[in-house]
């Protein structure tokens, strides 16, 4: 995916530079006044001191900036004591990063920055103006490290790097590509004995992409050697819709077909006039907002009018003309190869938000699929009544998986999900987790986890990393015979009268093992509570 982003955009796939540059670009433009005032109040902390009143005010910019451009987060908290030992983690990972990219000179000032800013403690110097103007120093740069990443990675990097757009959100680890499973389980643990009240979300009103656009563009990490095949393909068919060559630029078109194939709408045909054109003004809303985030091509400020208008009328031509009907009915197809698994990943992140430790939410309209963009698309008015009609006429699970791409699929597992969370309330809020050993020829497919509160134990089991599995599948589920002898070990004697599932279907084997091949044999995803066989 990297080697594909950088042949065709010629821009960095490690997404920690682009953020970088991002920063740079920030710093020396729209937080030039900030940036100074930060340096002109570190400039009178060294005047105050003998020892460092000859540095200049130059060699204090360049020192600060690289630091502020390398720092890993948005903000540390100086307090009168100085920086806490988790601050320091992060601030000498800035000044690391800041001395790689500094001249050897300029190190005697890092020092020193690192030692006014929360370094050495403010009561370390005398009651009055001294004090004073280094916690205005110290105030005034934690104000603007945060901006600063904001406005550089979230409104700037993240529209400049396609490397992956599923990873191009708030509040993700985008320079981390991906992450082995023990990973997401100790993820869990520091979650369940640090913060085991927080805020779960996987769709905000500020997000880049609805959870179900990025579910579905996750799957080109599984199928990249096709997605790599795809693409030149696409950038042939694109020709006859270009005026000019340039327009847009090859970073532009790439991220142009991810977003497409992210949100193209499950009901959409390639031939459907009206849906198209309320489509192309969607995804048109999205690019120029994009184009503009970017500061390459355009920009808030300063809209480069005949760049903009070259890639609209290339999308309208792409979505709505005769001549764009090749790469449509391609990038439809391409779209509609991704539905399925897709629609898994999607079911594993409703089912996995609703029961690892933290508290779910659910952003409105989202029990139906979210295939959005960013802002203002994900804010669009919601179909209350036709999910309220759904929720009153319950169907089978069968008719529902054969019609999931209506989202009522997605509906009554979260409808379930939290109505067995509010009989076991405890359990969920405060119930203690455990990874799942998981044996067997599949067994690096699928995640599983246990929940345990006062002798209440519940049992999650999600597919992940599926898109073989489904490549010629219509259906977002894993046929079972494809399990084979895929099994997860319980830590606990159970049996088929005292494990209950949220969806039918579980055989126990030995008392110590659940077989995936039952357990996913009728539903994508399943949630098991063992009940008491006293009771």
């Amino acid at each position: 995916m990297g080697e594909l982003w950088s042949k065709y955009s010629e821009r960095p796939a490690d997404f920690r530079q682009e953020a970088q540059l991002a920063r740079q670009q920030i710093l020396n433009g729209s937080l030039a006044g900030d940036f100074e005032s930060v340096a002109q109040a570190l400039l009178q902390v060294a005047r105050d001191d003998l020892m460092t009143r000859d540095l200049t005010l130059g060699a204090i910019r360049r020192a600060l900036q690289e630091l502020i451009v390398h720092f890993p987060v948005y903000r540390t908290y100086i307090s009168p004591l100085g920086r806490c030992n988790e601050d320091d983690v992060f601030f000498q990972q800035a000044l690391a990063g800041a001395r790689q990219t500094l001249g050897e000179a300029d190190w005697p000032v890092l020092d020193c920055l690192a030692g006014w800013l929360g370094g050495k403690q403010w009561r370390e110097r005398p009651i009055g103006r001294s004090r004073k103007i280094l916690k205005h120093a110290c105030v005034r740069f934690q104000q603007l490290t945060s901006p600063a990443a904001a406005k550089a990675v979230e409104d700037t990097a993240f529209y400049r790097s396609a490397v992956l757009l599923s990873r191009n959100d708030v509040g993700f680890s985008t320079e981390q590509f991906s992450a082995p499973v023990a990973d997401f389980h100790q993820a869990c643990l520091q979650r369940f004995e640090a913060f085991p009240d927080n805020l779960l979300a996987t769709a905000t009103h500020d997000h880049k992409r609805g959870e179900d656009t990025r579910a579905r563009l996750a799957i080109l990490s599984e199928r990249s050697a096709w997605y790599a095949e795809q693409v030149p393909l696409w950038q042939t068919l694109a020709r006859p819709l270009r005026d000019d060559e340039q327009m847009p630029s090859a970073g532009d078109e790439l991220i142009l077909y991810q977003a497409i194939l992210g949100s193209w709408p499950l009901d959409l045909r390639s031939d459907d006039q009206a849906g198209l054109e309320e489509y192309a003004k969607r995804l048109w809303q999205w690019q120029q907002k994009a184009l503009r985030e970017a500061k390459l091509q355009s920009s808030w400020s300063a809209p480069n009018d005949a760049y903009e208008r070259a890639v609209q009328v290339f999308i309208e031509r792409l979505l709505l003309s005769a001549e764009g009907e090749l790469l449509r009915s391609a990038l439809a197809k391409a779209a509609q190869a991704l539905a399925a698994p897709g629609a898994l990943n999607s079911l594993a992140q409703t089912l996995l938000r609703m029961t690892v430790p933290g508290v779910p939410d659910l952003y409105q309209g989202n029990d139906y699929w979210d295939f959005s963009l960013v802002d203002p698309d994900n804010r669009r008015p919601v179909d209350y009544h036709s999910r309220q009609q759904a929720m009153a006429q319950p169907r089978e699970v069968a008719e529902q998986l054969a019609a999931w791409r209506d989202g009522r699929i997605k509906q009554t597992l979260i409808r379930r999900t939290l109505n067995l969370r509010a009989e076991h309330a405890q359990l969920f809020a405060r119930g203690s987790y455990q990874p799942l050993e998981v044996i067997g020829s599949q067994a690096h497919r699928v995640l599983a986890f246990m929940r345990e509160h006062a002798g209440s134990r519940a049992v999650v089991i999600v597919p992940i990393r599926c898109a073989e599995l489904l490549k010629n599948s219509a259906l977002p589920l894993v046929d079972a015979l494809q399990w084979g002898d895929t099994r997860v070990k319980l830590p606990f004697e159970a049996s088929a009268e005292n494990l209950k599932g949220l969806f039918p279907g579980a055989t126990v084997t030995n008392h110590k093992e659940l077989n995936i091949s039952t357990a996913l044999g009728e539903f994508p995803v399943n949630l098991f509570i063992q009940f008491s066989t006293q009771a």
